[in-house]
């Protein structure tokens, strides 16, 4: 057997070790453990960062459902909007109603009223929150119709365009 010296080493000749005396009764041994305000600070620190990432995720949480809510909301008002210009005969007045069974926690209502041009009516769809009565989304737009006495009595005088005088040599 050779030691790190590099000598052989005979039989009663033992390695050099290196005796480290131990600590006296009653002094801590300082290299080797934690102080217990290292460990407290260390704690410390750790419930600032875990409150701090619990309360990021709560409000991002928040915000999505807030989002979601909005999105549904104005979805909704548009289709009702669609819904009025699809059926035509606007009649100025106020409506309301639910939204459904999927969508048991919303109301809507919707006002139609003169805008100041003949046969132009301005809409307003407003969804609200079914248990408070708060709103969450208000669609304004304007709506023509063409009035009813004037519906026979408007037809196309312009002459014809170059396109539509080939349209009709065509057929």
């Amino acid at each position: 057997m050779f030691p790190v010296s590099g000598q052989p080493v005979t039989c009663n000749q033992q390695p050099a070790t290196r005796f480290v005396a131990p600590a006296e009764a009653g002094t801590p041994n300082l290299a080797s453990a934690f102080s217990l305000v290292e460990i407290l600070c260390a704690v410390l620190i750790l419930a600032v960062a875990l409150t701090g990432m619990i309360q990021g995720v709560t409000t991002a949480l928040s915000s999505t459902k807030d989002s979601e809510v909005q999105t549904v909301a104005a979805l909704f008002a548009a289709g009702q909007i669609e819904t009025l210009r699809a059926e035509g005969g606007l009649q100025d007045g106020t409506t309301q109603g639910d939204c459904g069974e999927a969508l048991p926690l919303y109301r809507w209502q919707q006002t139609l009223g003169p805008a100041g041009v003949d046969g132009l009516h301005e809409v307003s769809v407003v969804i609200e929150n079914a248990n408070s009565g708060k709103a969450i989304y208000e669609l304004k737009t304007l709506l023509f119709e063409v009035p009813e006495d004037l519906q026979g009595s408007v037809t196309n005088n312009r002459p014809y365009s170059d396109s539509s005088r080939r349209r009709s040599n065509r057929r």
